[in-house]
């Protein structure tokens, strides 16, 4: 669970550190990759929460869906159409839902745990 927190913050320590700049001309693109890449981190939270996660599962949805944003962007471009609206609104609809899902998931576990702890008690 703490390896994908330890290397968000890395690479945002190093993206920030660093003074390496993105053409405009890819902005787009950049901008769908990296919020594919948060729906495919947020899955991978919430998967290792349900006690479901697989390295392999994980791995593959991270390269697909960060490809698949890419393409979608490009090909937006290339037909002078704006599809990468597609890709934001499916990213962020699914980070929503996984970020529901791990807020209740947490507050069922600090619930159970209060519980556990009061019956001890008595």
């Amino acid at each position: 669970m703490w390896l994908p927190i330890v290397f968000l913050v890395i690479g945002l320590s190093l993206g920030l550190l660093t003074d390496i700049r993105v053409p405009e001309a890819y902005s787009d693109y950049l901008s769908i990759a990296v919020l594919a890449a948060f729906d495919t981190l947020l899955g991978g939270i919430r998967a290792q929460l349900e006690k479901t996660f697989n390295d392999t599962v994980f791995l593959t949805g991270f390269i697909f869906n960060v490809a698949l944003a890419a393409l979608l962007a490009f090909l937006g471009v290339q037909l002078g159409v704006d599809l990468y609206l597609a890709a934001i609104f499916a990213f962020g609809v699914r980070l929503f839902q996984n970020l529901a899902i791990i807020r209740r998931i947490v507050i069922d576990q600090k619930l159970l745990t209060k519980k556990i702890e009061k019956n001890k008690r008595s």
